[in-house]
């Protein structure tokens, strides 16, 4: 039986789309709702990562959905069946958590066979679904193994398949990967995006490590305050931010205030504006209509900045800081207007160096206020 064949057999291919309509959840005594009014709506078998910070209500949107939370407000549906008051039991999911909670005194093979006993499935059909899942997720040979005999990957992995054995219509993460080592973190990114891929079940994927929400992800959804900010594609996510809150918290941003001068004829894919800034002139990009004199920021990834003798602007360094595949610079330039420049550890300027650089179009984006 190839792989492809195993994943299908351990779980049913079944595709699944998942509904939240305006859901809101406030916990006693708290100052703010931990979510205050989030609408999401997924692809059947697509990968979402719920980005944000601690705090800003990722996790309970997980536990909504899941069961284990009740929203004060909305509506959690899969496919077109409503799940809102639904028991956990009742909702036919699959849930990996932070701890893996793996019963102890059971072997891996008895972990697996707990849950669809549970469900009344028959010994030779436990026995088909075990043997299949374990072969997908590689542990075959640990079968007979207790959790304390396994490392931190080969627990995850089992956590993983007790979650598929079941054959859910959704797989639901919460911060599976944060207590392994860096290594194995990166490994196992790779392992649950493949193995997502290859069973073809829609999952939702909770994490404040935006590295794994971008290598993991068809879409992501950032949260802050219990807001969804963005949900969008990961290159959208880093590179075109609708607001300032979500360039801030993605990666290293660079934010100048500005105005915008006009519009100009720059080819490329979306309209091209000039922007009054501190630093001079600046040309940056945009999807939408704006207004002569509109004020906005500009966003520039540190890495999009080349240091070159020619460069329109100028600064000078007033730090460099090693950082093994790059260098990150702190210029100052005219008008108080800080930044951060990475560069390759061949391109590194020392501290108090003058410095000319430049940057394309396509890689400064506007962010525009809200109406």
């Amino acid at each position: 039986m190839s792989e492809a064949t195993h994943a299908r057999a351990a779980t049913g291919r079944r595709t699944t789309r998942v509904s939240l309509d305006g859901l809101r959840k406030h916990f006693d005594n708290a100052p703010a709702p931990a979510i205050a009014h989030l609408d999401l709506q997924t692809e059947e078998g697509e990968f979402i990562s719920l980005l944000g910070p601690s705090g800003c209500g990722k996790t309970t949107t997980l536990r909504c959905v899941a069961g284990f939370e009740f929203p004060d407000e909305g509506r959690v549906r899969l496919n077109d069946e409503d799940i809102t008051d639904l028991p956990p039991e009742k909702r036919d999911i699959g849930m990996v958590f932070q701890n893996y909670a793996l019963f102890p005194h059971l072997t891996v093979w008895r972990n697996l066979a707990f849950g669809l006993e549970m469900r009344g499935i028959g010994k030779a059909e436990c026995r088909r679904r075990i043997d299949d899942v374990l072969a997908m997720v590689q542990l075959t040979a640990l079968a007979e193994r207790y959790p304390r005999q396994l490392s931190g990957g080969q627990q995850q992995r089992v956590a993983l398949a007790r979650a598929l054995v079941i054959e859910p219509r959704l797989l639901l993460l919460d911060e599976p990967l944060a207590n392994l080592d860096a290594v194995l973190r990166e490994d196992m990114r790779v392992f649950i995006r493949e193995l997502q891929k290859r069973v073809g079940i829609t999952t939702l994927y909770v994490t404040h490590d935006q590295s794994e929400a971008m290598v993991m992800s068809d879409r992501v959804a950032v949260m802050l305050g219990g807001k969804l900010l963005q949900f969008d594609v990961p290159e959208a996510i880093y590179m075109r931010p609708r607001s300032v809150e979500v360039a801030r918290f993605i990666g290293r941003s660079n934010l100048i205030e500005g105005s915008v001068e006009g519009l100009t004829d720059e080819p490329g894919p979306y309209p091209t504006y000039r922007v009054s800034t501190a630093l001079g002139s600046v040309p940056a990009s945009h999807d939408q209509p704006l207004a002569t004199g509109q004020p906005v920021h500009v966003t520039i990834r540190p890495e999009a900045i080349r240091f070159r003798n020619d460069g329109p602007y100028a600064g000078r360094v007033q730090s460099a800081y090693f950082l093994g595949s790059t260098v990150e610079h702190t210029v100052q330039c005219a008008g108080g207007q800080g930044l951060l420049v990475q560069t390759s550890p061949g391109r590194r300027l020392d501290a108090g160096a003058q410095a000319a650089f430049a940057f394309d179009p396509g890689h400064a984006w506007i962010i525009s206020a809200a109406p």
